[in-house]
């Protein structure tokens, strides 16, 4: 909320200074965001009138004015804007005068100059020049009764200090200037000056008919009837500067009033051009079908959802949000109805958010507006409007109230010793009831207990917390005392055979990939085709459409990511995450980090796209592959060994996705990406990718101690014969398996040879190939015997004989 200091203080004025004022509206809660002064520095620029505009003699787009600065001369100032007349006050920067300062952070001193020939004593500004807007289409026209050579910034009021604050949503009383100023009064022990409400008289008896249909939608409906108004009076300087220093730019002389009203009060209000009206209103819930034009320039269809204002004949208004189009009051506007009403806030929350738009009159009544002075806003408001656009013709009727359901206050109460303990300080009764009827709230006190009434426009004092928190805003946050915890502090020891998470993310990173983080919601296709998902957890109220389940992969979001990448040019993308997954579970009981029904594991998953390396002269580039992430998933795991295992996974390539074993266990799945993805994404290159459970990739072995062999290791190569379909893996497990007393200390698989495909037609034979080993043998005590070398052997061909069908190549 943004409002100027001035303002503020014409309603409570304490003897604090601009950043003293700020500092405490912070600590009472009321945060203040920004604070920026209305206008930049400049000096001796004063209000100015042009006695005279000739023609430039030797220019035909400039003037030489004779300018009035309350001096014994005129000025001669050339001037070229299209405004530059005799009989305006405009400013007038004088010589000497400095003006704002420009993009290199200087001031522009303004000196005599000569323009074509003419001498210029000044210059005459624009509101641009001056930097009090963006208007650069002439000169600054001032009121008619601006004193001839006052200071421009008193003359304006540019000494003045905008306040943007930053509300909690239990603040909703304070969303006005009157209700920020109630809260320094209650700060700073100022006084508050309380408006008045005078009442109008009342010269006609005409009421409009007006029903209300929904007391759960409006619990109060007020109106009154004016005639006779001129919708063209133009809004007075100081109402279209204040509503400027709000945020709000001014419309028409009406709905500037209306505006003014709500941020001087806090009550959003609607002026209707009566004669467009149907008969009666009538306030209800929307029907399914029902349109309407909104004053945006918006048609929305409502529903039994939406609060409405509708007539005889359609729907006018939007209930607490916006005016519709139909009865918006325009130049033609003779007479009016000017509508307050108390809204419920569930009855107008979220209603706005349904069609991509937001008001500041949604804003107030979903957190809350006052249900006790509609009859006295609308005496406001009718106050303004007599005297803007009212005539001699202008005659009001009477304000017509309706109350069908207004909230009926609680008692809240406050035990005082709580209220000491939950602060952590020593506090008395008499420090709360103080801090309380500061606030203005009613108060009954009792043997170490304290009842108050909320007023009306407190819908936020509900509960003990509540006024628990009021005292607090009284006594001020910083006052509070720092206490440092009383209880046993112990650190939590991560077990020896485990590492941290922070260990995985710098391992990956060490291996050339980047870490990304992401939303947790992601598209409802992703769920069902790209992890295999059909029945994804659904969000009860999605940030967009395409975010509207939780994520059960992690591999959606990183496909995401590398889609994003190479719209952009990267050609070499390496990326990982960490981050956790949802799953329904019927097992999962609820507990301090569980929800029943729900898994949620970590889970850890990477990308490669592009080139194994960057580019250099020592190698051909070559594209990542299945074995590369391998490589990398492997080394992640080390020295833990995985095993692989063929697999389909709805994300990958039917023959080239693999299950990654650990220790027996399935931990996750390594592929390259299915090509029906790849296209759908139109990616360059199919990028290849993991994802494997946390858990598993956090344990590590306990290091132990293994004495470095005092003796020459030995080498032996064997070729042996096996079937196409024997993989690396089982040819690993059979040759681990053979019984070689405990000196296998290495296998390691270094040649791989096919016959031609005509050789084995020709044989009719299973196509076979062959796979060479490089086995190295060890022991602790001695040196080892041939005879025991050539038994080792033996053993590992028997075991892949027996195992994978295996023969030796001689």
């Amino acid at each position: 909320m943004q409002f100027p200091e001035s303002w503020l203080r014409e309603f409570c004025d304490p003897a604090l200074s601009t950043a003293e004022l700020a500092e405490t509206l912070t600590m009472a809660g009321l945060e203040v965001e920004e604070l920026k002064p209305v206008a930049p520095p400049f000096r001796h620029i004063v209000v100015g009138e042009i006695k005279e505009a000739a023609q430039h003699p030797n220019a035909d787009r400039l003037r030489v004015c004779q300018v009035d600065v309350g001096q014994p001369e005129l000025l001669a100032i050339v001037c070229g804007a299209p405004n530059a007349r005799a009989g305006i006050k405009v400013p007038c920067a004088m010589v000497g005068a400095e003006l704002p300062p420009g993009e290199d952070g200087q001031p522009f001193l303004i000196k005599v100059g000569k323009l074509r020939g003419v001498e210029s004593f000044g210059m005459l500004c624009s509101a641009r020049e001056l930097k009090l807007s963006e208007d650069h289409g002439g000169l600054l026209e001032l009121a008619a009764d601006a004193v001839v050579g006052q200071n421009i910034r008193d003359h304006l009021l540019l000494d003045d200090t905008l306040f943007t604050l930053k509300l909690t949503p239990n603040l909703a009383h304070c969303l006005s200037v009157y209700g920020v100023a109630r809260e320094v009064s209650a700060l700073t022990g100022a006084p508050l000056k309380t408006p008045a409400f005078p009442k109008a008289h009342c010269a006609l008896t005409d009421v409009l008919p007006v029903k209300v249909s929904a007391p759960d939608l409006c619990g109060r409906f007020s109106g009154r009837i004016i005639r006779g108004v001129n919708p063209k009076a133009a809004t007075p300087a100081w109402m279209v500067d204040r509503l400027a220093r709000c945020g709000q730019r001014s419309v028409t002389a009406l709905v500037d009033i209306s505006n003014y009203v709500m941020f001087e009060l806090g009550r959003p209000s609607h002026i209707f051009d009566l004669d467009k009206i149907h008969g009666g209103l009538d306030v209800r819930w929307g029907r399914a079908g029902e349109s309407l034009k909104l004053l945006n320039g918006n048609t929305v269809t409502v529903d039994a959802q939406v609060g409405v204002i509708a007539d005889a004949v359609q729907v006018e208004s939007l209930a607490g949000i916006m005016g519709g189009d139909a009865t918006a009051v325009s130049d033609d506007t003779a007479n009016i109805y000017v509508e307050a009403a108390f809204w419920w806030p569930k009855a107008i929350a979220g209603r706005s958010r349904r069609f991509n738009f937001s008001t500041d009159a949604g804003h107030r009544f979903e957190r809350g507006v006052d249900p006790e002075l509609t009859v006295e806003h609308i005496e406001r408001i009718t106050q303004l409007v007599l005297e803007i656009c009212g005539t001699s013709a202008t005659v009001c009727g009477p304000a017509d109230d309706q109350q069908v359901a207004m909230p009926q206050p609680a008692k809240v109460t406050l035990r005082v010793a709580r209220a000491a303990r939950v602060l952590g300080m020593p506090l008395t009764q008499a420090q709360c009831v103080k801090a309380l009827t500061g606030l203005g709230l009613p108060v009954t006190e009792g043997d170490g207990l304290i009842e108050v009434t909320p007023p009306s426009y407190r819908f936020d004092l509900q509960i003990e917390e509540d006024l628990i928190e009021e005292v607090t805003r009284m006594i001020g946050f910083h006052n509070l005392p720092q206490t440092p915890p009383q209880a046993p502090i112990t650190a939590k020891l991560r077990p020896e055979n485990q590492r941290s998470p922070f260990a995985v993310r710098r391992a990956l990173a060490a291996l050339g990939y980047q870490e990304t983080i992401n939303f947790s919601f992601v598209d409802e296709r992703w769920e069902h085709e790209l992890a295999g998902n059909p029945e994804p957890i659904k969000l009860l109220n999605p940030i967009a459409s395409q975010m509207s389940v939780m994520r059960s992969s992690l591999l959606g979001s990183l496909l995401q990511v590398i889609k994003f990448n190479q719209d952009r040019k990267a050609q070499r993308v390496r990326v990982f995450e960490l981050g956790r997954v949802f799953l329904h579970d019927a097992s999962v009981v609820s507990s301090d980090t569980t929800v029943q029904g729900f898994d949620q594991p970590m889970r850890v998953a990477g990308v490669a796209m592009g080139p194994v390396d960057a580019p250099e002269w020592g190698c051909k580039e070559r594209p990542v592959d299945f074995y590369d992430v391998k490589g990398d998933l492997e080394a992640l795991f080390a020295p833990i060994r995985l095993s692989f295992e063929p697999a389909q996974h709805p994300a990958m390539h039917p023959g080239r996705c693999a299950r990654v074993l650990c220790a027996g266990s399935e931990v996750g799945y390594i592929g390259e990406l299915h090509p029906k993805w790849r296209q759908s994404q139109d990616l360059v290159q199919a990028p290849v990718m993991f994802e494997v459970d946390l858990e598993a990739a956090l344990a590590r072995p306990v290091p132990r101690f293994e004495a470095v062999p005092r003796f020459q290791a030995v080498e032996r190569d064997i070729a042996v014969l096996v079937a196409e379909s024997v993989t690396h893996n089982a040819l690993m497990q059979a040759i681990w398996a053979a019984p070689c007393g405990g000196i296998l200390r290495d296998a390691v698989l270094f040649d791989i040879y096919r016959p031609k495909p005509q050789a084995v037609d020709a044989q009719n034979l299973v196509p076979e190939k062959s796979m060479a080993i490089r086995l190295t043998l060890n022991a602790q005590d001695a040196t080892l015997s041939e005879q025991q070398i050539e038994e080792a052997v033996a053993a590992v061909v028997a075991t892949l004989s027996e195992k994978v069908a295996a023969r030796q190549r001689v």
